[in-house]
Formats: structure tokens, sequence, C-alpha cells
């Protein structure tokens, strides 16, 4: 199995070297294709318009003047010959819980691995007062992320052919390795307060900048839910696809067609 490992906190962050870990713990033929510059909160970002630079740093090991879902696509498409079998995303400095996930660089390369028709996982590492003061932050991520990966390819549930594929969102409770209490299937949570902010600032020069701001990450997101779960010391393990349809308003809004091959009018054919 060959296993493409990447993240959105940079080539140099310590997360980085605890997904190396876990994927070597895994297979034995492991590439590294990183940003080279930390990338959080770009979501699913492409590099789209502009080009971006490849720097090798050793074997198997690049680094991408780019987004999370950019170096996802030049391994994929370009730097890997043969392409790889399971992106390993992460260990993410914080959590990407509730609405975390949606801004996420993290989920951003997992979202792309899947929709590369790949199996794909985000970690990331929730921080607390439980393990924020340890002398390793992600000795949960780094004590059960190898074991929990088994798990999750010993299941396979990927997706079914014909719709997106599955990819899953994992996040590490804020407690030491010996704290965690396993792993829970759970939904995202919603936080209600997690809007992001911004706050003012003005330069010396009199020119006006700002700095976004998140919320609470601590609020409780009810029973069965990413942020509870970790909360509570569970692995919280969220299955996602790039699907964003929201399925019960959906079957509510009561218009004309159904969507059905017989309602398709051909555009030119309009008046």
């Amino acid at each position: 199995m060959r296993i493409l490992v990447t993240n959105d906190d940079g080539i140099a962050a310590p997360g980085l070297e605890v997904a190396e870990a876990i994927a070597r713990d895994l297979s034995d033929d492991v590439w590294t294709v990183a940003p080279a510059f930390e990338q959080s909160g770009v979501g699913h970002c492409i590099s789209y318009v502009k080009p971006t630079m490849v720097s090798q740093l050793g074997e198997r090991r690049f680094a991408i003047e780019g987004s999370p879902a950019d170096c996802v696509l030049a391994a994929q498409r370009g730097l890997i010959e043969g392409g790889v079998d399971l992106v390993i995303s992460g260990v993410n400095r914080g959590n990407n819980a509730g609405e975390n996930a949606l801004y996420s660089g993290t989920l951003g390369a997992a979202m792309e691995g899947a929709l590369q028709g790949l199996r794909a996982v985000g970690l990331s590492q929730f921080y607390g007062p439980g393990n924020v003061a340890l002398d390793d932050p992600f000795e949960a991520s780094r004590a059960h992320g190898a074991d929990l990966m088994r798990r999750l390819l010993d299941a396979d549930l990927w997706g079914r052919p014909g719709h997106y594929r599955t990819f899953y969102n994992v996040n590490f409770p804020p407690v030491a390795a010996a704290e965690v209490r396993g792993a829970a299937a759970v939904a995202q949570g919603y936080r209600g307060d997690g809007r992001m902010g911004v706050q003012p600032y003005d330069a010396p020069s009199g020119r006006q900048y700002m700095w976004v701001r998140g919320s609470a990450q601590a609020a409780d997101t009810g029973p069965g839910t990413d942020v509870a779960a970790n909360g509570r010391g569970w692995i919280a393990v969220t299955p996602m696809t790039a699907d964003l349809t929201d399925r019960d308003t959906l079957a509510r809004l009561g218009l004309d067609g159904d969507g059905s091959e017989g309602d398709l009018v051909d555009a030119r054919q309009a008046p």
C-alpha cells in the first residue's frame, strides 16, 4: 500500500511527523507532499489561476507552494508514478470538529483525495487543558493513530460506485494517550456560536488591517457529535462526502419538477 502524507500546517509542522510515523506503521511505501508554508483555513482551495512551485527536499519528500489540495493533485497526477492508495492528511494542530471542518485545509486534502478516487482520512489533534501542557501535545494521536487507521481500512467503507466517495474526519481528544476512552462514530457537530470574527488593527502607517478570529471550541454540541465526543475523551470519527446537498430541504421545496429526465429542458430551446 502506497501512502501519501500531507497537511495544512506546512512541511515543518510537528504534526506532520506524527502522521508520517502513523503511515510508516502501516506501510514501508510512504511519500510526503506538503505545503511549503502554513495553509490553515484554506479549505478545499486549489491554485487554479497561478503556477505552483514544487521543491524536492529528499527521497519521497516534496514541498508545494500551494494548498493541501494542490499537494494531493501534484502527488497523484504527476509526482508519484502510478499514484497512491491512501491519503493521510494531518495531524492538524487543533481540532477540525464542528464548523471548523468547513474551513479546514486538512480536510480539503482528504476531500481532494476522495474526489481522485482514493481512500482518504484527515487527522486532527484537539488542544485543551488535558494535553496542551504535555511534553507531546500530540500524544493521543501518536499513540492511537495507527490502530484507528487499521480499523478504518479493515471496515473498508469508502462509499458506493457512482456517488461521491467517502472520506473520514478524525479528531483525537485533548487528553493524554492513557485517558483516551476509545473511538466513536459520530456526526459533525454544530456549536451555534462558532462563527468566525475579525479584530481590526491600525498600523503605524495608518493602513487598516484585521486578524480573523475563531470562537470558543469547547461548546457542547450534543450527544453523538464530534465536539461532544472529544470533550468526553473519545476519538471522534466522522464519515463525510463532498456532497453538500441539504436533502431535508430538497424534499420539502415543492417545486414543479423533481429533476427527472422529463423535467430537463435544453437551454438552447428556451425563448
